[in-house]
């Protein structure tokens, strides 16, 4: 009876994180939350150790133990938590920090005078101040000019709001009410959570839930050093680019180690680039969470995931590196660099896990952030979206089409519908696109295009697509597949083209074209059967001209 009472609490924990998931995405006032679904949710013990997690961003869920740790540190016997504390934090340097933009609610649980638990979510609010709307920017040099600060600061005492707290945050930045918003729906979903754990307490006892939860660690350990045994001891290097800091420098490169034995898995970046000026810089924080993303993705990927699953786990790298970077460096376009390191760890280890890791994809968030006046409601707005593109192909089947980034887990695009309503723009081309690549026994997943319309005067954009320069990479004798890049079509029919850009003025009829990458490529094209390539040029995923010329049909 017990083992079964034990599994009861195990799944009643991750139902409690399902359940917070839900509250912040319906209480959430930002389409970034409410339909990208740019965050997640977690449980962790009084330690910090992650028990449950809600799906959600996988590099956020990754760090949701780090930021509680974090705040046990500052907080400690001299300063302890209250029951009622409400702690916000978005230190991009400690506990699993990103950029500004992310910002962490994290929520002591307490029963009987004890803390028993955690309940913490991260997610990405659209606006925090800084110097260009969206706190983002690809020119930024230090933290300072990215938005405001929250070093893992009490937003309620014992209950009792932080009236200080909201006016600061009033006060610097351009959307109030929707990054108000934010937080309290943040804070509904760690209340939420809170209240579900006290009552699985209250029905099994204390003592069977701390049983319950440090079995479901040790299971989760237990796991992932099972799966380790499947990828071979050794070993592995590689090293890749960051193409540019934002101020036309570069490239400057990442290198990476890896070790791999029956119970450790150690990635070391030393040796990667010194911190470089501009945004494109992410501290080891941000650079664990990442690691933390690939490592759970081969090793338990079916499996909740519980701090117990990545203790076989270690980073490595010294300060001050662009993997490393450290204060004041800035970081507000972190995730082109985390996709980056993912994307290293993933060739690397692709040729020996070639079931678990296809070909290489469009690794770039490809975020875009564009401000400007409603030209209905006069209102001033700000877009923000990751975008999908095209994956790699692998051993036993095409790359997948439309997908976002990895690392953003079980994010979604913005619909339409709600970008034409709430921003002022016109969607005027949503679409798979050709522009080459990816050529295979099993082909890779074809790009986008998608085409922004400015209709009212005075807007802007600011936007990060890494890989303009470097193509996605094909396996065993697949073709590399296409480059991520934006495109500014100015209304007289100019165009020039842009890997990053911050706060570009556009005119009333210009265009903003987004272009997302062909995925890599996985086989010998001579090898794809007549039947499909025809078919692949049925769909217009391939044109007649490319199938004769590399599959050598038609």
């Amino acid at each position: 009876m017990e083992k079964f009472t034990l599994e009861i609490i195990q799944d009643a924990l991750v139902a409690a994180g399902d359940e917070m998931f839900k509250t912040l995405e319906r209480t959430s006032m930002s389409p970034i939350i409410y339909e990208s679904l740019d965050y997640a949710v977690g449980i962790t013990d009084s330690k910090g150790e992650l028990l449950a997690q809600g799906n959600g961003v996988t590099a956020f869920l990754a760090a949701l133990d780090s930021v509680v740790k974090a705040t046990l540190e500052k907080f400690d016997e001299k300063n302890p938590l209250k029951e009622g504390d409400i702690i916000i934090a978005n230190t991009p340097y400690a506990g699993g920090g990103t950029h500004l933009s992310d910002v962490s609610v994290i929520y002591p649980v307490f029963y009987k005078n004890e803390v028993v638990a955690f309940t913490v979510n991260k997610a990405h609010w659209t606006e925090l101040g800084g110097t260009f709307p969206g706190s983002v920017s690809t020119v930024a040099t230090e933290i300072y000019q990215e938005g405001l600060h929250f070093p893992f600061i009490k937003v309620k005492s014992e209950g009792i709001l932080n009236d200080s707290i909201i006016d600061v945050i009033k006060g610097n930045v351009r959307l109030p009410e929707s990054t108000l918003g934010d937080l309290f729906a943040g804070i509904a979903a760690a209340e939420v959570g809170a209240k579900r754990l006290i009552s699985i307490i209250e029905k099994y006892g204390l003592a069977t839930y701390k049983k319950a939860k440090n079995d479901f660690l040790d299971y989760g350990e237990r796991m992932c050093i099972e799966s380790l045994k499947e990828i071979p001891n050794g070993i592995y290097k590689g090293e890749t680019t960051i193409e540019d800091n934002g101020f036309g420098e570069g490239p400057f490169p990442i290198k990476a180690k890896i070790t791999v034995t029956d119970t450790e898995f150690i990635a070391d970046f030393n040796g990667s680039h010194p911190q470089v000026k501009g945004a494109t810089n992410l501290s080891f924080s941000g650079l664990v969470t990442g690691c933390r993303s690939l490592f759970k993705a081969i090793t338990t990927p079916q499996m909740d995931a519980n701090g117990g699953s990545f203790r076989p786990m270690k980073v490595l790298c010294d300060p001050g590196t662009i993997v490393s970077a450290e204060l004041p460096s800035a970081v507000s376009v972190y995730y082109e660099v985390l996709v980056t390191s993912i994307d290293l760890i993933w060739k690397i280890l692709a040729p020996l896990i070639p079931d678990k890791l296809p070909a290489g994809h469009m690794r770039s968030i490809c975020a875009t952030f564009i401000s400007g006046i409603h030209p209905d409601t006069k209102q001033f707005y700000i877009q923000a979206e990751p975008l999908a593109g095209g994956w790699g192909a692998s051993a036993n089947h095409d790359g997948n089409r439309g997908q976002l980034s990895c690392g953003s887990g079980e994010s979604y695009n913005i619909p339409i519908e709600i970008r034409e309503m709430r921003y002022g723009i016109e969607v005027g081309q949503y679409a798979f696109h050709n522009e080459g690549g990816g050529y295979g026994e099993f082909q890779g997943g074809n790009g986008q295009y998608l085409d922004y319309k400015i209709v009212s005067d005075g807007a802007h954009v600011t936007a990060a697509f890494l890989g303009e320069k470097t193509r996605t990479w094909g396996m065993n004798g697949g073709h590399d597949g296409s480059y991520n890049y934006f495109m500014i079509i100015k209304k007289d029919g100019t165009k020039q083209r842009y890997s990053l850009g911050t706060n570009i003025f556009l005119e009333k009829g210009d265009v903003v074209r987004c272009v997302t990458a062909t995925g890599g490529g996985y086989g010998n094209p001579s090898n794809r059967s007549e039947e499909q390539v025809l078919l692949d040029v049925k769909n217009e995923y391939i044109t007649k001209e490319e199938a004769k010329e590399f599959y050598n049909v038609g």
